[in-house]
Formats: structure tokens, sequence, C-alpha cells
């Protein structure tokens, strides 16, 4: 670069300025004291001799002035003489982290790595006042340079040292795992890809379609979702499968041990045989232990003798089931079913009877007569699924108005008046 067209550096910079201000400062400090020594034209005449203290007074202010004037410019000269060792110093400086720049420059252009050169050829460009960045990033670059070569000294030597190993069977299994594991997680990063690219496609397309967008973006990441998850339980089996044959043939299942019975199987066994005899085993269309519901013997009895049944269960002596817990409906789409819970005070026993009916005619015979608190479960019984309970000397609604449409409870049902 030839010398018309080269910037300044700073440090020649801050010597011009400070040359300037010296020069500044001389030229001010000749013109004050040109201004002092030159006689004064324009004073009077000498005053008489009472005045002449006076005048002596007078000249030696005047004397004094001079002295001062003549002090200013050697502080001055102070002034200009540190700001010049000053700016020397900083150039001094400036000079030396350029020299030890470019002293590690040369020493790394040796090591001939491609990270330094890079470094090395943008650092010429660089004006002299970045000369402290351009080391410390040469720094960082060449770290960087060693660290990688060492990862792979590394991996190298991590390499040579397993190849001579014989791969176990479970580390082939591990690997297949590995393998597997890695194949789905590429899938469904595929997947998740695809999706977005469709749906950038679509957004930059204009589209107006933002909910089906969003569907079929759901239904990808679940399907991804899904795929990733059936690989993983593939791997996962399979490598069970390798574990097992290594260990040789897998043992057969031993059988499930027998249910022991429930202990109010005996309650239960009682009550069937006491109305079979009474009634004939036709009335009892089944007869189970109800495992939901505190292993309670329940009972499903004919609908037509069912009223009888329910006499026999509440004055038979061995039975005596004089307690009327619970009584309600159930809707099943194809029938009704009308559901008893009784207990027995003096026995300690609990029974629960069904009883089955059809939709378009729901009838069940009243036990009101034998029981008086079914009264009003009968009634929300048929307020609510429409379920008629012959023999019941009140069966009005008990919970709707009387001129309510329907019951609500049913699985049909449809609201009459939509605003309510």
């Amino acid at each position: 670069m030839s010398d018309e067209k080269r910037k300044p550096t700073p440090e020649e910079k801050a010597a011009a300025a400070a040359a300037a201000r010296a020069k500044a400062e001389e030229a001010r400090r000749l013109k004050e004291q040109k201004e002092l020594e030159t006689p004064k034209q324009a004073e009077e005449a000498p005053s008489p001799v009472a005045e002449t203290t006076e005048n002596n007074e007078s000249s030696d202010s005047i004397q004094n002035k001079v002295e001062e004037a003549k002090e200013a410019p050697q502080q001055d000269d102070l002034a200009l003489a540190k700001a010049k060792a000053a700016a020397a110093a900083k150039a001094k400086a400036a000079a030396a982290a350029a020299a030890k720049a470019k002293a590690e420059k040369e020493a790394e252009s040796a090591k001939a790595e491609p990270s330094a050169e890079e470094a090395d050829s943008e650092a010429k460009a660089v004006p002299a006042d970045d000369d402290l960045a351009l080391a410390k990033a040469k720094a960082a670059a060449a770290a960087k340079a060693k660290a990688a070569a060492a990862a792979a000294a590394k991996a190298k030597a991590a390499q040579e040292a397993g190849a001579g190993e014989v791969a176990t069977p479970a580390a082939e299994g591990a690997d297949a795992d590995a393998k597997a594991k890695a194949a789905a997680a590429a899938k469904a990063k595929a997947a998740a890809a695809a999706a977005a690219k469709a749906k950038a496609a679509r957004e930059a397309a204009g589209t107006d379609g933002t909910e089906v967008a969003d569907a079929d973006d759901a239904k990808a990441k679940a399907a991804a979702a899904a795929k990733a998850k059936a690989a993983a339980a593939a791997a996962a089996k399979a490598k069970a499968a390798g574990g097992a044959a290594d260990a040789g043939a897998a043992e057969p299942e031993a059988p499930e041990a027998p249910k022991e019975p429930s202990k109010n199987q005996p309650y239960l066994d009682k009550y069937v045989k006491a109305i079979a005899d009474k009634f004939g085993a036709e009335v009892i269309e089944a007869s189970y232990i109800n495992e939901l519901a505190k292993d309670v013997p329940t009972l499903t009895i004919q609908n037509e003798r069912w009223h009888e049944v329910a006499h026999y269960l509440k004055a038979d002596e061995q039975l005596h089931f004089d307690y009327l817990s619970n009584l309600h409906g159930v809707d099943y789409e194809d029938r009704m079913e009308v559901y008893y819970h009784f207990y027995s005070y003096k026995n300690r026993q609990s029974l629960a009877v069904k009883v089955k009916t059809n939709r378009e005619q729901p009838t069940v015979q009243s036990v009101m007569d034998l029981w008086k608190g079914a009264d009003w479960n009968e009634r929300e019984t048929y307020d609510l699924l429409g379920i008629q309970f012959p023999g019941h000397t009140n069966l009005t609604r008990i919970l709707l108005p009387d001129d309510w449409v329907g019951y609500p409870l049913r699985k049909d049902y449809v609201q009459y008046d939509e605003e309510v």
C-alpha cells in the first residue's frame, strides 16, 4: 500500500494532535508576552509629586503581572511535555502489542492448521488497533483445532482398542436394540419433517383450511409416534427372545391356581336352594357372586313370579330379609332392570335381586305393600325411567313436574323444551 493511501495509525494521530496543541499553546504564550512587554502609548502624563507613591505602586503591580505572565508559559510547557510523554508511552505500548501479535502469528503459521491459516489471511486486512482482538481470535482457533485433533485421536484409539475384542451376545442384543431405536427415531423425525414441510407449503400457498391442516399434522405426528413405539416394542421383543434363546428353552407356564370360592358362596347356595324348593328352579334366571359389590349374593328372578318370591324372602324364617335398603332402575337399551338390595338383621346377611322388563311397556310388580321404604324409590324410578309399578298406591312424579314430557334417564331421551 502506498504512503498516500495508507491510513494514519492511532499513535500517529495522537502525536499529531499533541504537536498541534503544543503549537497553539506556544503561539498564545508569545502573544500574551508581547502584549505585556509593549509600553502603553495611551497612558496619561506623570502626575505631581504628591502622586509619586501611587505611580510606584502601579509600577510594582505591573512588574508582578509581567513575572506571572512569564511563569505561565513555563506551566504550559510542563503540561505539553506531559502530553508528549503520554503519547509516546501509548505509541510504545501499541508497537509492543503489534510486535507480540506478529510474533504469535509467525509461530502459529508454522503449524499449518487450516483454521489458523484462515485467521491469518483475514488478519491482514485488520487495522493496527484490532491487533489484540486478532490475537485472541487466533488463540481461540488454535485451541479449537487442538481439541478437535485430540478428540479424533481419542476416538481412533478407542476403535483400535475395541477392534480385537469379540462381541458378546449381550453386546449384540444391545447393538440391535440401539439400531432399532435409532431407526425409529429417524422415522419419527422424517415424519415430523414431512408434516412441517407440508404445513409450511400450505401456509405459503395461503390456504384457509387451518383446522384441516392441524388435523393432518396431528395425524402425521400420531402415526410417527405409533411407528416409533411399534419399533421399540419389536426391538424389546427381539431382545427378550434372544435372551430366552441364550438361557435355553423357556419353561412352560405354570397353570393358574383355581380361584378360591367367595366367603358368601354358602349363603348364595342357601338362597338358591330355598327358592328352588319353594317355587321351582325355573324361577331363578341367574345366580352369582357380584365381585364388584363386596361379593354380595345376587339373584335374577322371573318378572311374573317376582311378587311371590319377594313375599317369601321377607316371611321365611330362614331368610327373613326384613329391610329394603335400596331400589333403582337401569336402562340397558335392549331391556330395563329393577335392582333391589335387601338385608336381614336377624341373620346379618345381604341379598341383591334383579328383575328384568321390556322397554316398550316396562312393568314390575310393586313391593310397597311388603316394604314401605319402596314407596319413594318406586316413584323416583317411574319419574326418571317410566317403569310402571302395579300395586303402588300413589305412583306419581316425585322429582319432576307433572307436565314434564319424557323420562330423562332413558338412553333414547330427547329433550322436549330446548330452552330448559
